[in-house]
């Protein structure tokens, strides 16, 4: 199998991809939204690069599971649904299929399994049963909380000290004594309380799951222990993957994954985008001002790891490349590429291979798209081959522009222009150029007629 290397949070270094199974299995778990509100254009960030290399993974040989969880069980449903006044489990509902509808809109199909963790609850429970007789959790009052300083392990996913952290739970109920042996410790299960109107029965009481014992166990059932790859943006790594991993180690004795794979936030306005702060843009909205290639295309000038601004420069830088492509790929035919453009495809790949450093790859995909502009016949098969990772194929057929073409006004023009031309009226057909080009297009004059395309 080829040599990929990723970026490994708890070793801080890059570690090779080792399948643990024969045929070359692997298995990718990525945290998934709490669906209390619409996801923001922030949120679908690790949708989509995990998305990308499940499918660079299937280019590579590989067969690869993508998880991708839905928490539809959660604190923050709870109040959101309490104050819209509705059920919470409606709620979760609705949100989803917002979440879903939203995603679908960027053309990356969906991953293979999308677990709820309301639907996990007996997998929850025998976890936190195997943690309680494994004496690295305790009961009291209805709730379960786990044993930190039981892990020798603790903090090794997130560089920190022990004496460094702080769960940000608080106390459970501030009207009763505090139930925690530790401050460090954290909750597996919540005894139901006043105003939850979902709840479930378990050995040590009636409640609801804490939201780290549920990925932990999402991933078991659908992966198993010791998968390939668990993945989240960066601001999981402490609490909730920290958990996750303390949770799997003492619970089943085991790394719940070999690689943790962590991508950066979306930044706005100089501040991480964050709906708390207010400074968010929702995806659908996004989508409807950009369109989905520009969005994705703006994802992939960006290294996964490496936090990405969000503002309408680097949006406009993506769309002119995404334009570019589409420009490129109508001129192509279909067929096979030329050899000797070989060696910058296989740049493109070996670019994902390290660590996937999608800059690197589009680099190589500029660098192609400009050596096939200086061919005539140039077949598109490396170009589609390439764009399929990231969604974007149909630019290499000269695919549509997403709603983005000439307006009535902008063809009117143009019509305008070619009359000008054939009546030789120069002066006419120059000022009527210069009005199209006022308004963003440029006339490029080809065997077949004069066509408008963007800058």
């Amino acid at each position: 199998m080829p040599d990929i290397r990723i970026h490994d949070t708890r070793s801080g270094q890059q570690r090779p991809l080792v399948a643990r199974e024969p045929g070359a299995k692997v298995g990718i778990y990525a945290c998934g939204p709490t669906v209390y509100n619409r996801i923001h254009i922030g949120n679908a960030r690790p949708f989509v690069v995990f998305s990308w290399l499940k499918r660079f993974l299937v280019h590579e040989g590989y067969d690869a599971t993508f998880v991708a969880n839905v928490t539809d069980v959660n604190d923050k449903i709870y109040d959101a649904a309490r104050a819209r006044g509705i059920p919470s489990e409606d709620l979760a509902r609705e949100m989803t299929a917002h979440y879903v509808a939203d995603t679908d809109a960027l053309g990356l199909g969906r991953p293979d399994h999308e677990p709820l963790a309301s639907e996990t609850i007996d997998g929850i429970v025998a976890l936190i049963e195997a943690l309680l007789d494994r004496e690295a959790a305790y009961a009291v009052d209805g709730d379960v909380y786990f044993r930190v300083r039981k892990d020798a392990e603790y903090g090794s996913l997130s560089h920190r000290h022990l004496d460094d952290l702080d769960q940000g739970e608080g106390d459970p109920d501030p009207t009763r004594p505090a139930l925690k042996e530790d401050p460090l410790d954290f909750a597996l299960w919540k005894a139901q309380k006043e105003g939850e109107d979902t709840a479930w029965d378990a050995p040590w009481g009636r409640g609801r799951p804490g939201w780290h014992i549920e990925c932990s166990a999402m991933a078991e059932e659908l992966l198993g222990v010791g998968f390939e790859i668990h993945g989240g943006g960066s601001d999981l790594v402490f609490p909730h993957h920290e958990n996750e991993a303390a949770q799997t180690r003492l619970g089943r004795g085991a790394e719940l994954a070999q690689i943790w794979m962590h991508n950066g936030m979306l930044e706005m306005r100089g501040e991480k985008m964050s709906k708390s702060v207010g400074n968010i843009s929702l995806l659908p909205d996004v989508i409807d001002e950009w369109g989905a290639e520009t969005i994705l295309m703006f994802f992939a000038r960006g290294h996964y790891r490496q936090p990405l601004v969000f503002a309408p420069d680097t949006l406009r830088d993506a769309q002119g490349f995404v334009r570019r492509v589409r420009e490129a790929g109508r001129r192509l035919v279909d067929g096979p590429s030329p050899d000797d453009m070989a060696p910058i495809r296989d740049e493109f790949f070996e670019a994902l291979r390290d660590d996937f450093n999608t800059p690197r790859a589009v680099a190589a995909l500029a660098a192609w798209v400009s050596e096939a502009n200086r061919r005539e016949g140039a077949g598109r098969d490396q170009l589609v081959e390439m764009l399929d990772i990231f969604g974007l194929a149909a630019l290499a057929r000269g695919g549509e522009d997403d709603g983005d073409g000439p307006d009535d006004a902008a063809v009117a023009l143009l019509a305008a222009r070619n009359a000008a031309r054939e009546a030789k009226d120069w002066a006419e057909a120059d000022r009527l150029r210069d009005a199209l080009s006022a308004a963003g297009w440029v006339v490029r004059d080809g065997p077949d007629g004069a066509e408008l395309v963007r800058p």
